[in-house]
C-alpha cells in the first residue's frame, strides 16, 4: 500500500521531517462541508430508538439523483482539500516509478503450453500470455486494456483445458462482483460465441474432455436491483462448449435452503465432481460427490453438517485426500476411500504447532503451506505423510501457489516480502530443487530495509505478533517516525508479508509501516478467529488500539505521530477505534468498510457476514452490534483523528452507503478541528480489478493526506 537525510541511494527526490506540515503554513482545518439532508427514519429495535437519519444515503448512486449530487458535491470538496496537500505530486510520481517493474503471475501448464499473466509495469491491466513450452516464445492471448476506455473491465480469472487449446475467463466490468464469461480458442485467439452471465462468487473448472465447465451463479436480478438486492439461491451449472447459457445443465441446487453458496471443482481423475457448500463465511462446509460417469446416481454426501472445514486437496483414484479443521483448530490432512459404504477418515499430515493454510497434490506429494507467526513454511510430505524436507525460502515472507496435477513432476511460487516484489520459482517435485522463473528488476534496494517481527501484549494480557518495516538508517537511529499502522481482524483472513509500492514509498519518506495480526484473523487457527468475532469482536479493537500504544510506548512513533489504515472490515475497525480512542491516533483511513452494523445484512454479500458479525435480527446480537457500530457510535464533543473515508461508487460487495452514512454523520458532528472526508472513486468497486492509474492516485491521496497529520514532510 523517500528517504531521510540518513539514508543514501537512487530516491533522493523525497525527503522526510518530522515537521507538521500545518506549521508549515499550511491551512489542513476542516472545511465547509456540503450540506446534507437528514431524514426522520427512527427504529425501535428491541425496545431502544435508534435514529438513521441518512438512510437515503443507500439508495443506489446509479439510479438516484439526489444521491449522484450528494456524491458530486463531497468531492468537490475532498479533491480541493487532497489538491493542497504538500508533497502530493512527488509522492504520486514515487509511487508511480516505485510500481513501474515486470510483474508476472503464476504459469500454468496445459498440453504442453505455459499460461501467465504479464504486466509491464505500468499497463492498468495485466495481460495473459502463453508459450509453447516452458522456454517458448511468449504471445497475448488476452489483453484486457483493450476492453474498455477506462481500463476499468478487468481479466478476473481463467481455467485451460487439458489439452490446452481451450480458456474460458472472467470478465469483471467496473470493479463489481458479477462476471460474464466468455471462451477463447487458443491456437488462434479467436473468442467463441460462448457466454455464460449472472456469474458471482464463482471458480471455473472443465470437464477432463474439454467438452464444457462447470460454474455457479445467481438468478438474473430485477431492474434496479443488480448491485444492491441479497444474493440468494446459488446454483451449479454445466455449460457445454458451443451452446446457449439457456441450454445449461442445471447439476445443483439446494432450492429449499436459498441461502447456501456452493463451489464445484472436478476431480482429479476427471470422474466426480466436488461441490463444496457454505453458509456464510465460516470455513464450515458441506461437501457432496456427483458422479458424473452415472449420471442418474444420487449425490453422494461425503461430508454433511456444516460443522467443520473440509477442502478438497486431490484424489489418486478412490482415496480423496482433504484439509480439516475437525479435532484439529490448526488444522490436518486427511484422506478416505469413497468406495466404502461408511467412509472413515484416516489422519495422513496430523495437526503441527503451526497453523495448516493450505496443501497440494503435486507429483505423488503433499505441498504443505504453514503459517509460522504470519510467515511462510513450506514442506513437503508423502502421501502416506512422511516429511520429505521443506521449500527453502529467501526469508521473512508469504508463498503461494504449488499448483497442479498428482502425477506433474514440476509446480510454481511466488515469494514476496515487505520489501520484497513477488519472484516466481519453479520446483521441481522429485528433485526438492527451486530455481527463478521471473525476477522483477526494481527501482531501489530491498537491503535499504528491515524487516522485523515484534509481540506485544493486548488489554486481555494475549500476545500479539507484529511486522514492522522501515528503513535500514530509520532502525539504526531509533529515532520515532510517523507510522502507518494496518489491519484487518476478521474473516479467518491471515495478513501475511507481501509488497506495496506505495508503502514503500512512505517508508522512504522515512516513516514506518507496521500490520497487527490481531484475532479475529487466522494466524494462529480457529481459536484466534473465534477469539475475534461474534460477541467477542471487542477484543479486535482492543488489540489494534494495544499495537498503536506499543508503537508509541517503544519509541518507534511519536505520540502525534501515528496513522492507521483498515479496509473492508478492516474499514470498519477504522471506525470503530476512531470512535474508541480518537485521542490515540493523528489519522485514519477507513477504505470500503462496514459502517452501518444494524443494517450490513440487507444487501448483496452482507448476509454472509452473519457468521463473524451476528444477527442484527437477534437481541444479543444487535446489542453487541450496536456497541462498536461505527455509524451509531460517533462522540460528538470529543477531537477526532483526521479522516478519510474511502469508497467506490459501483461497490457492490460492501455498498457505498455504508461510508456515505458514516461520513454523513462524522460531519454532522461536533469532532474538532481535523477534517472529516470522503473520497469516492468511479467504476472501481470493493478494489478487484482496479486500473494501477487509478491506485496509484487513491494511494497518493490517502498517504499525503495521512503524511500531513502525522508530521511527515514530504517534499514539494
Amino acid at each position: 500500500m523517500f528517504r531521510n537525510t540518513l539514508l543514501t541511494g537512487a530516491a533522493t527526490a523525497l525527503v522526510a521531517a518530522a515537521i507538521p506540515a500545518a506549521a508549515q503554513g499550511q491551512d489542513l482545518t476542516a472545511p465547509d462541508y456540503p450540506e446534507t439532508r437528514t431524514g426522520d427514519v427512527v427504529e425501535t429495535p428491541f425496545g431502544e430508538e435508534v435514529a438513521d437519519p441518512y438512510r437515503w444515503l443507500e439508495n443506489d448512486v446509479r439510479t438516484d439523483e439526489e444521491v449522484a449530487a450528494w456524491v458530486a458535491s463531497e468531492n468537490a470538496v475532498t479533491d480541493a482539500f487532497l489538491a493542497k496537500l504538500p508533497g502530493r505530486d512527488a509522492l504520486k510520481a514515487r509511487i508511480t516509478e516505485l510500481t513501474d517493474y515486470e510483474r508476472f503471475g503464476l504459469p500454468t501448464e496445459k498440453g504442453g503450453r505455459y499460461f501467465y499473466s504479464r504486466n509491464d509495469g505500468l499497463q492498468n491491466q495485466s495481460v495473459l500470455y502463453v508459450r509453447d513450452g516452458l522456454d517458448g516464445e511468449a504471445r497475448v492471448l488476452i489483453d484486457p486494456n483493450e476492453w474498455s476506455e477506462d481500463d476499468a473491465t478487468a481479466l478476473a480469472g481463467y481455467t485451460i483445458t487439458e489439452d490446452g487449446e481451450k480458456l474460458a475467463y472472467l470478465i469483471q466490468d467496473g470493479g463489481s462482483d458479477w462476471r460474464t464469461v466468455k471462451v477463447l480458442d487458443v491456437a488462434t485467439g479467436e473468442v467463441l460465441d460462448d457466454t455464460v452471465e449472472w456469474v458471482k462468487f464463482s471458480g471455473l473448472d472443465w470437464a477432463k474432455d474439454g467438452s464444457g465447465f462447470y460454474y455457479s451463479r445467481f438468478p438474473a436480478t430485477g431492474e434496479g436491483e443488480t448491485f444492491q438486492a441479497l444474493n440468494k439461491n446459488h446454483r451449479v451449472y454445466f455449460h457445454k462448449l458451443g451452446t446457449d447459457q439457456s441450454a445449461d445443465e442445471l447439476v445443483y441446487s439446494t432450492d429449499d435452503q436459498p441461502d447456501l453458496n456452493h463451489g464445484a471443482q472436478v476431480s482429479d481423475d476427471g470422474r466426480y465432481l466436488v461441490v463444496t457448500s457454505s453458509s456464510g463465511t465460516d470455513d464450515r462446509y458441506e461437501v457432496t460427490l456427483i458422479d458424473r460417469e452415472y449420471p442418474d446416481a444420487e449425490p453422494m454426501t461425503l461430508v454433511p453438517g456444516f460443522e467443520n472445514n473440509f477442502s478438497y486437496v486431490g484424489n489418486i483414484g478412490n482415496e480423496f485426500y482433504f484439509v480439516t479443521n475437525d479435532g484439529a483448530p490448526l488444522k490436518k490432512v486427511v484422506k478416505t476411500d469413497i468406495t466404502t459404504n461408511d467412509p472413515m477418515w484416516h489422519t495422513v499430515i496430523p495437526e503441527s504447532e503451526q497453523t495448516l493454510d493450505g496443501v497440494s497434490l503435486v507429483g505423488g506429494k503433499l505441498i504443505a503451506s504453514y503459517l509460522v507467526d504470519a510467515k511462510s513454511k513450506i514442506e513437503v510430505f508423502g502421501l502416506d505423510g512422511t516429511p520429505q524436507g521443506e521449500v527453502e525460502l529467501p526469508g521473512i515472507g508469504s508463498a503461494g501457489g504449488f499448483g497442479g496435477e498428482p502425477d506433474e513432476t514440476e509446480t510454481f511460487y511466488a515469494f514476496s516480502s515487505y520489501n520484497r516484489p513477488s519472484t516466481i520459482y519453479r520446483y521441481d517435485v522429485a528433485t526438492g530443487e527451486s530455481t527463478v522463473w521471473a525476477q522483477p528488476e526494481v527501482s531501489f534496494d530491498p537491503d535499504d530495509f528491515v524487516v522485523e517481527q515484534k509481540f506485544y501484549t493486548s488489554k486481555d494480557g494475549t500476545r500479539v505478533p507484529m511486522f514492522l518495516v522501515r528503513s535500514k538508517a530509520v532502525a539504526e537511529s531509533g529515532e520515532a517516525v510517523p507510522t502507518l499502522l494496518y489491519g484487518y481482524g476478521g474473516f479467518n483472513i491471515s495478513l501475511t508479508p507481501g509488497f506495496s509500492p506505495s508503502r514503500l514509498a512512505w517508508m522512504e519518506a522515512g516513516g514506518a509501516y507496521a500490520v497487527a495480526n490481531i484475532r479475529g484473523g487466522g494466524e494462529y487457527g480457529k481459536a484466534w478467529h473465534d477469539a475475534g468475532r461474534l460477541n467477542n469482536k471487542q477484543n479486535v479493537f482492543d488489540d489494534f488500539i494495544a499495537a498503536g500504544e506499543y508503537l508509541i510506548d517503544q519509541g518507534i512513533t511519536p505520540e502525534d505521530g501515528l496513522a492507521i489504515q483498515g479496509g473492508s472490515n478492516g474499514g470498519l475497525l477504522i471506525g470503530a477505534v476512531a470512535n474508541q480512542r480518537p485521542d490515540l491516533f493523528a489519522a485514519g483511513n477507513a477504505a470500503v468498510g462496514v459502517m452501518d452494523m444494524l443494517r450490513f445484512d440487507q444487501f448483496t454479500a452482507g448476509r454472509y457476514w452473519v457468521d463473524d458479525y451476528g444477527y442484527p435480527s437477534k437481541e444479543a446480537d444487535w446489542k453487541v452490534l450496536r456497541a462498536y457500530s461505527p455509524y451509531h457510535n460517533i462522540r460528538s464533543g470529543v477531537d477526532y483523528p483526521a479522516l478519510l473515508v474511502t469508497t467506490a461508487d459501483t461497490d457492490d460487495r460492501v455498498v457505498p452507503g455504508h461510508s456515505f452514512k458514516y461520513t454523513a454523520a462524522l460531519q454532522a458532528a461536533d469532532l474538532g478541528d481535523k477534517p472529516q472526508l470522503i473520497r469516492i472513486e468511479t467504476r472501481a468497486g470493493h478494489g478487484s480489478g482496479k486500473p494501477t492509474d487509478k491506485a496509484i492516485e487513491e494511494a497518493a491521496d490517502v498517504l499525503a493526506f495521512l503524511a500531513a497529520f502525522t508530521g511527515l514532510k514530504l517534499e514539494e
